[in-house]
């Protein structure tokens, strides 16, 4: 089946139990149970609930893996992975980073015990040589966020199953729909299903999916003991998104590339990272992993601009936090998803102070380079 079909007919289309078109939103925090030896399938909402058992079911299906788990938001989701490991344990992580998983390793580091080396992750020499006795885990993020780094992904699980090792691989800027790590050999995959897949900025939510029974049971227990659940409508808007994944997707993928050309070489332009553009580094590995560019871009202004004038002039794309939803989103890492970090950390990072992130949505190209082209203008008048 192809994958726009599949965004559709999957485990949430029709309702077993009333034939719906839409899984129903169960607003249930118990059900009950019939006396004896044979409780019912549900008991309470916090182990399971029917809407997002539709969800898990659908992602796990979608990213062709066996089991999969939604929780309250994308960084519960990712906790809940990294909690699989234990003092004195070390994980290799890739230097370019999403800030909040930087802060929840760091976390995890000073006040737990947990040991932690971040690398390029596009570099095997690296990887390989910051592998330890004490290592149990690679995590990677490709495209990285936010200056869209790629890792070859194939590269590294064989490497990682070499040592035993588990590979995990946040997939939240390509989505399902043109990236399935677990298909490349990864054994867990994280989303922030508050971007692409929920699509519309009404949502946070965050899922894990996972082929190995074991990994799966202990990644449930922490889902359970813990209680970061998605709740039923937070999962019926995530279903609600998928549905047009593939639509908006392409339409957004397609805008991104147009749109990175455009700014590529332009006067007030230092530099574009995006992997469509041909000079990408690691675009033949990407293409070789991916069904596309994805529809994130960076963009580095030049040195004597004002990042802020430039965001002061944008009338159609919005100022603001996250990324993948219908409408573009310019964010400013450095004080934003990144102010976390220390100064020196993001320097090393190349997260310079001029970047902006850009996630490009679905409305007509041509206003958006006319926005983009008048808040650039605005902003070389200001020199």
């Amino acid at each position: 089946m192809d994958m726009l079909t599949k965004l559709i007919h999957n485990a949430s289309l029709v309702d077993k139990a009333t034939g719906a078109s839409s899984t129903p939103i169960y607003h249930a925090s118990t059900f009950h149970q019939d006396a004896g030896d044979h409780p019912g399938t549900w008991s309470y909402s916090r182990s399971g609930n029917p809407t997002r058992h539709a969800l898990e079911e659908t992602v796990a299906d979608l990213e062709q893996g066996a089991y999969g788990f939604a929780f309250a938001s994308g960084m519960s989701a990712i906790a809940a992975v990294l909690m699989l490991f234990s003092q004195g344990d070390h994980i290799i992580l890739p230097l370019d980073l999403y800030g909040g998983t930087f802060e929840i390793v760091s976390q995890l580091v000073e006040r737990y015990g947990l040991e932690a080396s971040f690398v390029d992750t596009g570099d095997a020499s690296q990887v390989q040589a910051s592998i330890m006795p004490n290592t149990r885990a690679i995590y990677v993020e490709t495209p990285s966020n936010p200056t869209l780094k790629i890792t070859d992904l194939r590269m590294i699980a064989e490497l990682a199953h070499r040592h035993h090792l588990v590979t995990i691989a946040d997939n939240t800027f390509m989505s399902p729909y043109l990236q399935r790590p677990l298909t490349l050999g990864i054994d867990v995959v994280v989303h922030s299903a508050t971007k692409f897949l929920g699509g519309h900025s009404d949502v946070i939510a965050g899922l894990v999916v996972v082929n190995d029974q074991d990994i799966a049971a202990r990644i449930g227990k922490n889902q359970k003991t813990w209680g970061a659940v998605l709740g039923p409508e937070d999962s019926w808007l995530v279903l609600r998104g998928i549905k047009t994944l593939g639509v908006r997707m392409d339409r957004a993928q397609r805008n991104a590339l147009y749109l990175a050309n455009w700014l590529h070489g332009r006067r007030g332009v230092e530099r574009v990272y995006y992997p469509g553009l041909s000079d990408h580094p690691g675009i033949k590995t990407h293409m070789a992993q991916s069904l596309g560019a994805g529809a994130v871009l960076s963009v580095v202004l030049d040195p004597s601009l004002e990042w802020t004038a430039f965001v002061s002039r944008l009338r159609y794309a919005i100022f603001a936090v996250s990324l993948g939803g219908v409408e573009t989103i310019v964010s400013h890492p450095s004080t934003m998803s990144h102010a976390g970090m220390s100064a020196d950390e993001r320097h090393r990072r190349n997260v310079a102070d001029n970047l902006l992130r850009v996630s490009v949505g679905i409305e007509s190209i041509n206003d958006l380079t006319e926005d983009f082209e008048g808040a650039l203008s605005y902003a070389l008048a200001l020199q």
